[in-house]
């Protein structure tokens, strides 16, 4: 990181603690009910590039220890020298050695096969995929999750994602113990897709999967 980078480098969370805490617990929140919008509590400052949402999310995830991949729009933005600032993590160029992957609304996600997914032992050796997608569509095309932290079955609409995302997902899905944890992120909300999560697609979603 060189001087002219730090020059560019917006501040963090307002109060570290309490930002903090918010975040994390938005997190959660949106993992044990998978498939529900929550709002980020912006309680940062927050670089130019990237949601705003997932920025903070991963203010309050990394810490020195955490590998990051950043897809290419990000990897060459102010997004990239904040999180290294703020958090100390280190940037990966590949996705497959990343413990966190965060994918720019527009850039190419990398296949979840591709990722890291632990093991039957240490399935909590895996990677945590954060991705930008377009306003929330409340549309009759909505996808029905069901699995822990659902009762019975839950809509969710997404605009932003890959065609065949659903069909990566069963895959994920598949491999438990194993397997890659997803929170999607417009500007202002997380919802999470924790590994356990089962998505079943409409009719029309599945022949354009197939097509």
């Amino acid at each position: 990181m060189n001087a002219t980078d730090l020059q560019h480098i917006v501040g963090g969370f307002e109060h570290e603690a309490f930002g903090s805490q918010a975040a994390f617990r938005a997190a959660m929140n949106a993992l044990s009910y998978p498939g529900r919008w929550t709002a980020m509590p912006m309680q940062a400052e927050r670089p130019q590039h990237g949601h705003g949402a997932s920025a903070v999310l991963l203010l309050s995830l990394l810490d020195a220890d955490c590998t990051v991949w950043l897809s290419p729009a990000l990897a060459a933005s102010d997004a990239a020298p904040w999180l290294r600032f703020h958090t100390g993590c280190q940037l990966v160029s590949n996705a497959s050695e990343a413990q966190f992957v965060w994918v720019a609304n527009g850039d190419a996600m990398p296949a979840l096969a591709s990722l890291l997914c632990g093991s039957d032992n240490q399935p909590d050796h895996s990677a945590t995929c954060v991705l930008d997608v377009l306003a929330v569509e409340d549309s009759g095309d909505a996808w029905t999750l069901s699995g822990p932290g659902i009762a019975g079955s839950a809509p969710l609409s997404v605009n932003g994602l890959p065609t065949d995302f659903t069909t990566q997902w069963t895959a994920n899905h598949a491999s438990f113990p194993r397997g890659v944890d997803v929170f999607l992120s417009t500007s202002t909300h997380i919802a999470g897709l924790p590994r356990t999560t089962r998505i079943a697609a409409t009719a029309a979603q599945a022949h354009t999967e197939e097509a």
